[in-house]
């Protein structure tokens, strides 16, 4: 194995989630197809290293977060300035937790959540 390749998100609200990507977070539409055989929508966003998959579906269940369930915990994105990142989010509306360092590495980040609460962190990229 090489890399990540991608990440599929299945979303509530396909129109929601979709600017909340590529227009909050800023990730660039890379294709966008309607499946009409599966009444879905697929998304591909540009993430760097590897892409996101945002998905419709009619009627997906909803998947817990929290408490802390098993599966998938969160996606971090890597940032060079998390300060600068946190003052973009939170004046597009979206609440961070406040910026906290990792113990083991001594890095900052903090947590947000996408339209249907999935943990998103922000990781500021080593000096």
């Amino acid at each position: 194995m090489r890399a990540i390749h991608h990440i599929a998100l299945i979303c509530s609200d396909y129109a929601r989630s979709r600017a909340f990507y590529s227009e909050i977070l800023g990730l660039p539409i890379l294709h966008e197809v309607y499946r009409a055989e599966r009444d879905s929508w697929k998304c591909d966003l540009d993430a760097g290293n590897g892409q996101i998959e945002l998905f419709s579906f009619p009627n997906p269940p909803a998947r817990p977060s929290r408490p802390e369930a098993c599966g998938l915990r969160h996606l971090a994105f890597l940032v060079d300035d998390i300060d600068t990142e946190v003052a973009r989010l939170t004046g597009a509306g979206v609440a961070c937790e406040d910026i906290r360092i990792d113990p083991y590495t001594g890095q900052r980040f903090t947590f947000f959540a996408d339209p249907d609460g999935l943990p998103l962190e922000l990781y500021e990229r080593a000096a």
